[in-house]
């Protein structure tokens, strides 16, 4: 990690190169106060992505700011608290949201689309393949898609929760080079500059680094829902597929652009965590898992040093109730998880043979489909 006071410096953006970019505009870029859209702003936005497309640049949009429009058109002045409420705000202001992007771009002669996506439909295989394969049709017919969580129907248990996690998300799906989080901060500090005023500015970084987290967290306010804490954790999961992040002003003139030009602006966090595969992506995306399985220190050893498979004789407990094929935690006794993967067996069925040698899975079961609880093809190993 690399601090410094400056805001730009020499060495070109990792944004230079990219060709395939995701980025994240948060409420505060693209609606006027919270008091519905802000047109000029998000006519700003398409600018620049056009100049990017001209470049041969392919972007995909992440924009909050459907609830702050939706409230306006309501006359609402305070954000409501009730789930159907705020859902019936997101309906209403995902069609002013739509529109106002498709006037932007339709002055650059640029086609729009709108994705509305949860994490129930990334968290499910076909669904993900699904989103992923219209993303890159979109991508190829030069429409700029508009990702935005699908807030009409989103609960708890199937929200993504923020849109920093949502562009880390879409970035894995399409595999983009880079993820560009545009804020109303300046970007990373080693403490929080509201109340250190010798606070010193982080210029580069790597994406993954345990002190960029523990310094987030140290800095306080604005750690919730988008804060700088989530942006940090953002990048992590972005880099899981190769991808860069820049955490930026969106206040910066032509922000955009001038990264694209290999200006520095902002934090950048490099990636250089190991890349997983496409499906391995997909299983590490999973923000709300199925279940744990409680592994003895045996276990952990076989999946974590000897890239062994999981077999049921070390699972010490099972917690949750899941299906054959669900993703589920792998974590010790203090309750860290240490990997995850696609499981062979129900809750219900691991339970029964959880401690017993594979040998006896058809004794215990009346049959035995798989010898081991989770294939070590089929799971990963965290941090």
């Amino acid at each position: 990690m690399t601090s410094t006071p400056a805001a730009h410096n020499s060495s070109p953006s990792v944004i230079a190169s990219a060709t395939k970019l995701v980025a994240k505009v948060g409420s505060s870029l693209v609606t006027n106060d919270g008091q519905g859209i802000d047109r000029e702003a998000v006519a700003h936005w398409a600018s620049q992505i056009a100049a990017l497309r001209s470049q041969g640049k392919q972007v995909v949009l992440v924009s909050s700011g459907a609830i702050a429009e939706g409230m306006a058109r309501l006359g609402w002045a305070k954000r409501p608290t009730l789930m159907h409420e705020l859902q019936a705000a997101a309906a209403v202001g995902q069609m002013g949201l739509a529109q106002a992007y498709e006037v932007a771009f339709a002055k650059h002669n640029l086609r729009t689309a709108q994705i509305l996506l949860t994490h129930e439909d990334l968290a499910n295989r076909q669904r993900y393949l699904n989103a992923r394969s219209t993303l890159f049709a979109l991508l190829r017919l030069g429409v700029v898609p508009i990702v935005n969580e699908n807030d009409t129907v989103a609960t708890e248990e199937i929200a993504v929760g923020d849109n920093d996690t949502l562009g880390a998300l879409v970035t894995n799906l399409i595999e983009a080079d880079a993820l560009i989080i545009l804020t109303d901060q300046r970007g990373l500090y080693d403490s929080d500059p509201r109340k250190n005023p010798d606070a010193q500015f982080v210029s580069h970084g790597l994406a993954g680094d345990a002190s960029l987290e523990a310094m987030a967290g140290s800095t306080g306010g604005g750690l919730g829902k988008g804060g700088m804490l989530t942006k940090i954790l953002a990048a992590k999961r972005a880099a899981r597929s190769g991808a860069h992040t820049v955490i930026a002003s969106g206040r910066e003139p032509e922000v955009l652009v001038r990264l694209a030009q290999g200006e520095c602006i902002g934090s950048e966090l490099k990636a250089e965590l190991p890349v997983l595969s496409a499906r391995k992506q997909w299983m590490a995306d999973h923000l709300r898992l199925r279940g744990k399985l409680v592994l003895d220190t045996g276990a952990i050893k076989a999946l974590v040093l000897e890239g062994k498979s999981l077999l049921p004789v070390g699972v010490r407990a099972v917690e949750g109730e899941f299906e054959t094929g669900d993703v589920v935690a792998c974590v010790d006794s203090t309750g860290r998880e240490c990997a995850r993967g696609l499981v062979n067996y129900s809750s219900a069925d691991t339970r029964r043979i959880m401690g017993q040698p594979s040998t006896q899975i058809a004794d215990i079961l009346g049959a035995m489909p798989e010898s081991e609880l989770m294939h070590r093809d089929n799971l990963i190993i965290l941090d």
